[in-house]
């Protein structure tokens, strides 16, 4: 499982809470690895038993509901380290939708057209939000190892989207001329007197 590594690359970028790593999947990293606030405290608690990670010193006792900050050790660095350099092979994809658009081969297309578009819709807006983040990130003079790295996880986004959104027009418009070509042949062709 990655959720662990993506910790470790949100820790080393910035020594962060619970809660401020939580928010931090919620924008940018949330885009290509999703975790929720239950598991990423669980991790945490993993990764400080094994010795990866520890709480940063607090200046005073802690007390109940106060945040601890955490930060990475060399043991961490050295295991996400190693995991970038393994070998793993690309995962096959597994999209509902795909999957409905084959059944609607055998059962009808009934209802599809509107999940076609809400989709489409949905890929629009993530395209639309990819894009203002390079915008607004990745301008002139954004060109450290790191910034560049960064911007090519964002360039895969936006190509990923820019894929859906072209594929689901042209789904769309298939469905549509299927429509079409379903209509007539229920109306049969015209007869003249």
């Amino acid at each position: 499982m990655s959720l662990p590594y993506a910790i470790l690359t949100a820790l080393l970028e910035k020594p962060s809470s619970g809660l401020e790593l939580t928010r931090r999947f919620d924008k940018s990293i949330g885009y290509f690895w999703s975790a929720t606030h239950q598991q990423i405290y669980r991790e945490l608690a993993k990764l400080e038993q094994s010795g990866a990670i520890r709480a940063l010193p607090q200046p005073q006792q802690p007390t109940r509901g106060q945040k601890k900050e955490y930060e990475v050790l060399p043991a961490g660095r050295d295991e996400l380290a190693a995991w970038v350099g393994k070998i793993e092979d690309p995962k096959p994809i597994r999209d509902a939708l795909l999957l409905r658009l084959r059944a609607a081969g055998v059962v009808g297309t009934q209802g599809l057209e509107a999940e076609v578009r809400r989709h489409l819709a949905i890929h629009r807006a993530q395209l639309a939000e990819y894009r203002a983040i390079e915008e607004r990130d990745f301008g002139a003079g954004k060109d450290s190892r790191s910034d560049r790295l960064r911007h090519l996880v964002l360039r895969a986004g936006i190509d990923l989207e820019s894929f859906w959104v072209g594929w689901l027009e042209a789904a769309q418009a298939e469905l549509d001329d299927l429509e079409e070509t379903a209509a007539d042949a229920r109306t049969g062709p015209e007869s003249t007197p």
